[in-house]
């Protein structure tokens, strides 16, 4: 059995799109549940039982499995068929990784950091900075319409996703401005944004 513990219009946003997008949201029990937001409203939930209080979290057959990437990497193993990760073995594997990880180890503090206006020569250091993101992305969008290549995958759904919640640091680059656009333009999109709404209500 799959549970996912979410919180409308959060991080977790991304996970339901997810399963939208891999045709498996029916074979999921959604939970929603509060959390601490950056407005101050909210609060920790007592039914969620990640352990800080935060959203996503899977639990398949009473394993939990927390941070994004790590969710989105077992979700595209587990549903393999429709072809948004990439399999053992697939020449792409690696990359497709390095795209997951880099979300996570690189891309999400940058943009933070970049928002929160700190600044610090070990902040560069270690995370390097928004002109190295920007060129990363540039770099591979300039070549092909998604990260992987000719198709929307996994890799794209994450990726995009802080330049959606947060625009104003969408960069000034036709090729970047282009990909956002395309991925938003898939039909999942939409219906993620009347779920989150309808259980924002609720």
């Amino acid at each position: 059995m799959l549970t996912l513990y979410h919180s409308p219009r959060s991080r977790s946003s991304r996970i339901v799109r997810l399963l939208d997008e891999l045709g498996v949201l029916d074979q999921v029990e959604i939970r929603i549940v509060s959390i601490a937001r950056n407005d101050g409203s909210g609060g920790a939930d007592p039914a969620n039982p990640h352990p800080e209080g935060k959203v996503p979290l899977l639990v398949h057959d009473g394993v939990a499995i927390w941070e994004t990437s790590a969710i989105i990497l077992y979700l595209t193993d587990l549903f393999p068929d429709a072809g948004l990760g990439r399999v053992v073995g697939a020449a792409d594997r690696g990359t497709y990784l390095s795209w997951l990880a880099w979300y996570g180890d690189v891309v999400e503090p940058v943009i933070v950091c970049a928002a929160a206006g700190i600044s610090h020569p070990f902040l560069d250091a270690t995370f390097r900075g928004v002109p190295e993101v920007v060129a990363r992305l540039s770099a591979q969008l300039s070549k092909t319409p998604y990260l992987l290549g000719e198709a929307f995958s996994a890799a794209d759904l994450l990726l995009v996703s802080p330049y959606v919640w947060f625009p104003e640091a969408t960069p000034d680059v036709a090729s970047i401005k282009d990909w956002i656009a395309r991925c938003q333009a898939r039909p999942a999109d939409q219906r993620i944004m009347d779920f989150d709404a309808a259980h924002m209500t609720a």
